[in-house]
C-alpha cells in the first residue's frame, strides 16, 4: 500500500501541476499544452517536460520518507551556515503546519549544538 501512495504522489503532483499550467494559459486544447509545457521550464517545451519529471521524482522521494525528514535534512544544511535563532525564525515563516512546524523547531532546540559565545557576540 506505502509503494501504491508512493507512485500516485509521485504521478499526480507533477500532473497538478500542469493542470494549473493549463489552466493559466489563457488557451485551449493543444496550444494550452504547448503553452503550458513552455512556460514550466527552460528550453521550451522539452525543458518543461523534464521539469515534470523532477518534481514527481521529489514527492516520490518524500512520500517515501515524509515530510517531517526531508524538512529536517534542509534545515540540518542550512544550520551550517546560519545559526539556531535565524534557522528558527526561518521556520516560523515556511508554508508549513503548525504541527510540523513546531516539530522541526523543538528538533532544533534539542539536537543541534549551540555555538560559544564571546560577550554575547556569536564567534
Amino acid at each position: 500500500m506505502d509503494e501504491l501512495i508512493k507512485k500516485v504522489a509521485a504521478l499526480g503532483v507533477p500532473g497538478i501541476v500542469l493542470a494549473v499550467a493549463i489552466s493559466v494559459s489563457g488557451y485551449a486544447g493543444a496550444a494550452a499544452i504547448t503553452t503550458a509545457l513552455a512556460a514550466l521550464g527552460p528550453f521550451g517545451m522539452l525543458g518543461g517536460i523534464a521539469t515534470l519529471g523532477v518534481v514527481g521524482v521529489l514527492m516520490h522521494y518524500m512520500a517515501e520518507f515524509g515530510t517531517e525528514a526531508v524538512v529536517k535534512a534542509v534545515v540540518k544544511e542550512q544550520l551550517k551556515t546560519a545559526s539556531k535563532a535565524e534557522i528558527i525564525n526561518k521556520i516560523k515563516g515556511y508554508h508549513l503546519t503548525k504541527g510540523l512546524k513546531l516539530k522541526v523547531i523543538d528538533w532544533v532546540e534539542k539536537t543541534q549544538p549551540d555555538l560559544p559565545t564571546i560577550n554575547g557576540n556569536v564567534s
